[in-house]
């Protein structure tokens, strides 16, 4: 990966993490920002997401899905590049395995 694009997906985290924070309503639900990967042309950037508590995750990702388009102006008004990536989220499933890898683990032990 280049420096190029681990710096735009720097911008990509901070941005988006700022613009769901101030302009979504995500109604008590915390939504982490964990990776951001944008593809090696800047046209497509796919956001992992982890919300807590985890029976909200399909909630909230819905009410961040029904608003791509406001969040997708916002980081184009904050994002000067020739090419502003195109948004996709989705939740971020290795705290999950991690969960279940370290159930293995005291299972192996005992």
């Amino acid at each position: 990966m280049s420096q190029r694009i681990k710096k735009v997906n720097e911008l990509v985290k901070q941005e988006i993490s700022k613009i769901l924070l101030k302009k979504i309503d995500l109604e008590n639900i915390l939504v982490t920002i964990n990776d951001a990967d944008t593809s090696p042309d800047l046209k497509n950037c796919k956001i992992k997401i982890s919300i807590i508590p985890k029976d909200k995750s399909s909630f909230a990702l819905e009410i961040i899905q029904k608003r791509i388009y406001h969040i997708q102006q916002e980081f184009n008004k904050k994002l000067h590049l020739k090419y502003t990536p195109k948004l996709s989220f989705e939740i971020d499933q290795i705290e999950t395995k991690a969960q279940r890898i370290e159930e293995l683990l005291s299972k192996s032990k005992t």
